[in-house]
């Protein structure tokens, strides 16, 4: 079988459009006339990619995206919020760490593949509900639709007759009839239409127009929650500091902070000015029967004395999940530790070095482990690395360890390096670590030496007559404890959290409408007959309604109750001849 041409073709056939594929003149290879597409040139390829961009499920595929995008952010550290992960990552994973770095994963939501989705995701949004506002106001104004003629051509429909009084206007009966339908209808919540003609007297209603409202709220809240993200983020700062008992942190980038973490909006001389006094860190524990799992700490409270300008100091508190709030930010408890108070004197007796030093606890029972580094006042730089436990016992291995994480048998040792520390050259350094590389140990380890050993008030010598390091005991300073506690501290401003919350908020009630909220037209109809009128009832879903039989079943029993009027049984509606439609143009096929 093949096509005619055009010269070949019935003229009995009826005419085609000019733009037929047989009516061109071009030809392919085969001698076949070929089709030829309009070419869309630029604007039509910009307009095309548009409409895709616009699209519901491009925002839906771009959604999706954005979440798998997110799920790097969980699984690698992040600079921003884990600076110090980063660092023991990049340690503990050299060959991989670099393929990672490269692609971004460790600046997850501020890469750029994770801002080109957040941006195509936000535009795509955009796109799709300023068109679909503007159709649903249109929509809000117009009437409802007429009533259609033949409403026995609807799925739900039902026909009832009921009977005129004697010398009763049918006209005016069936007037009647439709303002009882009326005002029922506009009492369930439906927007009305009255449509009278040839006799008969006709409501249209509809309602549900919630549904599609819900649904562009929905689609708002999400622009909002995006925009609230994005412009919030930027504003929002993150920091860590240790406070020791007895130290105060100023809010300031240059003095309180170890680490800052600000968003690209962010004015770091404009930071609200306050300050923070640990006063002291209470910490509950167990009680200790050596057993395992005994002892465990319990509750977490750091009691703070807080100072603003121009205003009387008072008192603060800060738990595990209970942060403490103050000109707009967040003060989180994030750890805690023991800050031993170290004194080094040279040969000579001369202090060179006196702090607190925060140690690092290692594990439950908080056997901790502390640097010091000693730049000047010795013949060579001395690193000493130590390691705290506040109940020191003996374990079965024969090192030692710590059995309980309260002081009751409080112990300190220190492995000794001597030479350069490495901080000379202006490279960072962390105060929490020491590199030993190109420093000679002289006690602990392999040094051929022990480890210094000492308990609170105790003094013991350093190596080769270098001087001496001394663990201070606080109660012979009128403390209660004979070490000193530290805290770590988070402080979060988050400017765009409550936006967040109330988009959210929004976002799930529009949601809710528009799962829930039926979109529906129901019509009654009040036809004068013989000596009856036939009121017939019908309705109509848009979408997915399985209760819109139900809806024209409680409509009819509501109305025909109201009217109390006799039913009467009415001939069948007679049907009209509908008109044939006109066949289709069809090539005859040649063999």
């Amino acid at each position: 079988m093949s096509r005619p041409s055009s010269d070949q073709a019935d003229p009995s056939a009826p005419l085609r459009p000019g733009d037929h594929s047989d009516a061109s003149d071009d030809r392919g290879d085969d001698g076949d006339r070929a089709i030829v597409q309009p070419q869309l040139g630029v604007v039509g390829w910009l307009r095309w990619g548009w409409r895709q961009l616009t699209s519901m499920r491009t925002a839906l595929v771009l959604l999706l995206l954005l979440a798998i995008a997110a799920i790097p952010g969980s699984i690698v550290p992040q600079r921003g919020a884990d600076p110090n992960g980063v660092t023991q990552w990049r340690a503990d994973n050299p060959d991989l760490y670099p393929i990672l770095d490269a692609l971004q994963m460790f600046d997850v939501y501020t890469s750029v593949w994770f801002s080109a989705i957040y941006i195509l995701l936000f535009v795509s949004l955009i796109g799709c509900v300023i068109p679909r506002t503007k159709h649903h106001w249109q929509a809000l104004k117009s009437r409802p639709p007429r009533t259609p003629a033949r409403l026995s051509r609807l799925a739900d429909h039902r026909s009832v007759g009921v009977r005129l009084n004697d010398d009763e206007d049918a006209a005016a009966a069936a007037s009647a009839v439709i303002d009882e339908a009326q005002r029922q209808l506009r009492k369930s919540g439906y927007r009305v239409e009255r449509y009278d003609a040839g006799g008969a007297a006709s409501v249209s209603a509809e309602r549900g127009y919630l549904r599609e409202t819900g649904n562009l709220v929905f689609h708002g809240a999400l622009v909002g929650v995006l925009l609230s993200v994005g412009i919030g983020g930027g504003m929002t700062y993150t920091g860590q500091t240790v406070i020791v008992e007895g130290d105060t942190f100023v809010n300031s980038l240059g003095l309180g902070y170890t680490s800052f973490n600000p968003g690209r909006f962010v004015d770091t001389d404009q930071m609200p000015p306050y300050s923070l006094t640990l006063d002291r860190f209470d910490v509950s524990y167990g009680e200790f029967t050596g057993e395992p799992g005994h002892g465990m700490a319990g509750d977490f409270r750091a009691h703070l004395t807080v100072a603003e300008p121009g205003q009387q100091p008072r008192d603060g508190e800060v738990r595990v999940n209970h942060p403490y709030e103050i000109e707009g930010d967040r003060i989180y408890l994030m750890g805690n530790g023991y800050a031993p108070t170290i004194t080094v004197r040279n040969a000579d007796g001369d202090v060179v070095f006196s702090e607190d030093v925060p140690f690092l606890p290692q594990d439950n029972n908080m056997t901790s482990q502390g640097v010091v580094k000693v730049a000047d006042g010795m013949p060579e730089q001395l690193g000493l690395v130590g390691f705290f436990y506040p109940t020191a016992a003996t374990l079965a291995s024969g090192a030692i360890g710590s059995a309980y994480g309260d002081l009751t048998n409080p112990l300190m040792t220190f492995w000794v390096y001597q030479g350069d520390l490495g901080i000379d050259d202006g490279t960072p350094r962390s105060v929490y670590t020491l590199d030993p590389t190109g420093m000679e140990q002289i006690a602990g380890g392999d040094s051929g030496l022990s480890s210094l050993e000492l308990e609170p008030g105790q003094t013991v010598d350093l190596p080769n007559g270098l001087g001496t390091v001394t663990f201070e005991d606080g109660r012979a300073a009128g403390a209660e404890e004979a070490v000193k506690r530290y805290v770590s501290l988070s402080i979060h401003r988050d400017v765009g959290a409550p936006f967040v919350l109330v988009f959210a908020i929004l976002a799930t009630l529009g949601l809710l409408a528009g799962l829930f909220v039926p979109r529906r037209r129901l019509w009654v109809k009040a036809t004068p007959t013989d000596g009856a009128l036939r009121v017939e009832y019908a309705g109509l879903a848009r979408g997915e309604d399985p209760a819109i039989a139900q809806a024209v079943a409680d409509l009819s029993r509501g109305h025909l109750a109201a009217l109390d009027r006799d039913e009467v049984a009415l001939p069948p509606e007679p049907e009209r001849p509908r008109r044939p439609r006109p066949a289709r143009a069809q090539a005859p096929d040649v063999d």
